[in-house]
């Protein structure tokens, strides 16, 4: 029970007490300050508080020991701070025993861990419990340990999963079910993420094995509620399908497949909506060769079954950022999906159930890695020649570069979506990135609601109960005795989306676009140089970067260091034509150590047009480039996934002055490369 907060047994602050600081535990625990584990005495009818828990552990979790001598429980350390336990499950805690007769407390599990969830099998040998990492992301894939009460040893049921395989992906349920043994006090069932689903897993700790009990089942996520006497009950849902109760019955040690689950209350499934996997596998990120790298994700589409394509869609990515989506049933996006949207649920690297590679790949790419794998604009990852660029900010056609498309392109390009017709819907870290998106292509969605933004993580320090989640996510060292210094909060400002706020222009037809250059990582240039970027609205000449807005001097950037430009004429043009998207580009030899292998590059303008016609060309993706300072042959109008689409701002292609012309140049610094509408 919660103890410690100064209140008597009504609520009441007793007088002089008003303005006493007790530390709690923060989010959603913060009427908990040192909590108490209580006796209660059902034949006496008392309640007794029990003594011997030591002064600088919190306990929580608790059961009766075999013999009933004893209280096990679990132990959390009050130092360094107390705040954040509820978003954090890595600080650090341990397995305890308190012996009732003696008041000696021990501890059980090992030093320097985080542990949760003590499950006591029927026979009284063994204590499993969930076993993860001190400090590093704020949740993670978890070890399934076993400790034998006589011997007190300790062994590992299941490890950490790195990468993930076809039959197992790891642990990251932080509670595992109050029932979980079978009645052999052997094999275990609980429920877990892997990858886009929730399954039951059975575990035999002696062969520390696992079945996937629900693997390939239409609903996405099961949920155990109980396990007794080897009848199993749990809820299953999808997103079409709200929960039904099912009970099933284990069947002896290695005949546990098929399971035969029985519906004790089924519920119909809702018409209207339909929902499927997208795997999106992303490319070389160009910052390495790590596996995790291009390790792929998911995503969940839902679509409507009924109306008329191409549907709207609504993108979610969700909070955390170490959280998943799993496919369970979700009223609000089912009723989107009946009011005639799609919606797409995002996955990111990063995100549980695919594997601590993945979850790890994150940390220090926050803002960069999870905003591209929402999003890339124009499929903005490129591969040409064996080496990549990670450029999310703009798109550089490359000769012969083949598509790499990530969650919301996907999407557009494979199902019948309206690219036109694009909202962002997310919370907390979810919405962080859809601040990111926002600032990067505001022209790109019509509708966006946020709730609990993150915006600027400097601001954050101060407020937040996790400012140690703020340092690591960002790959810097944490320290609860020190004070920020200057370079780390630059390096948050960078990473936030209100630094990218002034590259939002406004143009002259009301419709927001973005302002943003890009400079790649190059031989001797420095990080963060300026470079100029058109954006639609009036001509004129070019305005300096704004200091504050994400050109940080001296700061290391990590594939592209954006800075805000103004609007640029057509050089040589008159002031009443405006080459828009059109970027002065200075463009590297080479990256990921190799040279790049174009001899051209080709060049895209355009020019308004008062008749918006639909792009026409050859069939060849990228069309066929001219000589120096000559037109070619335009890309054909569906070449790529969002690109000039037969509604909306589409143009005429030809080599006449009122409309697009290509031009075919040789790479070099001060290179026009063309950006696609």
């Amino acid at each position: 029970m919660p103890g410690g907060t100064g209140r008597g047994a009504d609520g009441s602050v007793p007088q002089g007490k008003q303005f006493v600081y007790h530390e709690d535990w923060g989010e959603a625990l913060s009427t908990r300050s040192v909590p108490v584990l209580c006796v209660l005495d059902l034949q006496g009818l008392s309640l007794s508080v029990l003594e011997g828990v030591p002064e600088h552990l919190s306990p929580g979790q608790a059961l009766w020991s075999p013999d009933d001598r004893g209280v096990v429980f679990v132990g959390w350390w009050h130092k360094p701070f107390r705040l954040g336990l509820n978003a954090c499950s890595n600080r650090r805690s341990g397995i305890f025993y308190l012996d009732l007769a003696s008041g000696c407390c021990e501890l059980l599990s090992a030093e320097e861990r985080s542990v949760c969830s003590p499950r006591l099998s029927p026979d009284g040998q063994r204590l499993l419990y969930l076993e993860g990492a001190v400090g590093g992301p704020h949740r993670q894939c978890l070890r399934l340990r076993m400790l034998t009460w006589q011997t007190r040893q300790t062994v590992t049921v299941l490890d950490v999963v790195q990468e993930p395989t076809e039959a197992f992906a790891g642990l990251y349920t932080e509670v595992l079910p109050p029932r979980c043994w079978a009645a052999d006090s052997r094999r275990a069932v609980l429920g877990t993420p892997q990858r886009s689903r929730t399954d039951l897993l059975l575990v035999d700790t002696e062969a520390c094995t696992v079945t996937n009990l629900t693997a390939g089942s239409s609903e996405g996520c099961w949920e155990l509620l109980t396990l007794q006497w080897d009848l199993l009950v749990a809820t299953c849902s999808a997103p079409h399908h709200p929960p039904s109760l099912v009970v099933a019955v284990l069947p002896p040690a290695g005949q546990e497949l098929p399971l035969g689950w029985v519906p004790v209350e089924d519920t119909p499934t809702v018409p209207g909506v339909t929902w499927k996997t997208l795997t999106i596998q992303p490319p070389c990120s160009g910052q390495g060769p790590d596996a995790q790298d291009t390790q792929a994700f998911e995503a969940l589409l839902l679509s409507p079954s009924d109306g008329t394509p191409p549907h709207p869609l609504v993108v979610c990515p969700h909070g955390g950022p170490h959280a998943v989506f799993d496919a369970r049933w979700r009223p609000s996006m089912a009723a989107l999906c009946q009011l005639g949207f799609a919606v797409l649920l995002v996955n990111y690297r990063g995100s549980l159930g695919f594997g601590q590679a993945s979850i790890s790949s994150l940390l220090s790419r926050v803002g960069e890695q999870d905003v591209a794998d929402t999003q890339v604009r124009g499929a903005g990852l490129r591969v040409l020649g064996g080496c990549c660029w990670e450029d999310a900010a703009v798109w550089v056609p490359m000769v012969g570069a083949p598509w790499v498309q990530l969650a919301v392109e996907q999407a557009l390009h494979r199902e019948p979506l309206d690219p036109h017709r694009l909202a962002l819907l997310a919370g907390s870290h979810g919405a962080f990135i859809a601040l990111h998106l926002l600032a990067r292509e505001p022209e790109r969605y019509q509708a966006c609601a946020l709730r609990s933004p993150v915006s600027n993580l400097p601001a954050l320090l101060g407020t937040s109960d996790i400012p140690d989640w703020r340092y690591t996510s960002l790959g810097l060292p944490y320290s609860f005795e020190r004070v920020p210094c200057a370079e780390d909060v630059a390096t948050m400002l960078r990473r936030s989306p209100i630094a990218q706020a002034a590259q939002v222009g406004q143009g002259e037809d009301g419709c927001g676009v973005p302002g943003v250059g890009c400079q790649a990582p190059t031989e001797g240039s420095a990080a963060g140089a300026d470079t100029s970027v058109a954006v639609r609205g009036r001509p004129g000449p070019a305005r300096q970067p704004h200091a504050g807005a994400g050109a940080v001097p001296g700061a290391a950037g990590q594939g592209c260091a954006s800075t805000v430009s103004g609007v640029q004429g057509e050089p040589g043009g008159s002031s009443g034509v405006l080459d828009g998207h059109l970027p002065i580009l200075p463009l590297p030899t080479g990256c990921c150590g190799t040279q790049r292998v174009a001899t051209h590059w080709l060049v895209w303008r355009r020019r308004p047009m008062s008749s918006r016609t639909v792009p026409t060309g050859s069939s060849s993706t990228w069309g066929s480039p001219g000589g120096m300072g000559q037109a070619g042959t335009a890309p054909s109008a569906h070449s790529g996934p969002g690109l000039c689409q037969p509604q909306g701002d589409c143009w005429a292609w030809g080599p006449h002055q009122d409309q697009r012309q290509m031009e075919s140049v040789k790479p070099g610094a001060g290179m026009w490369v063309g950006v696609w509408c």
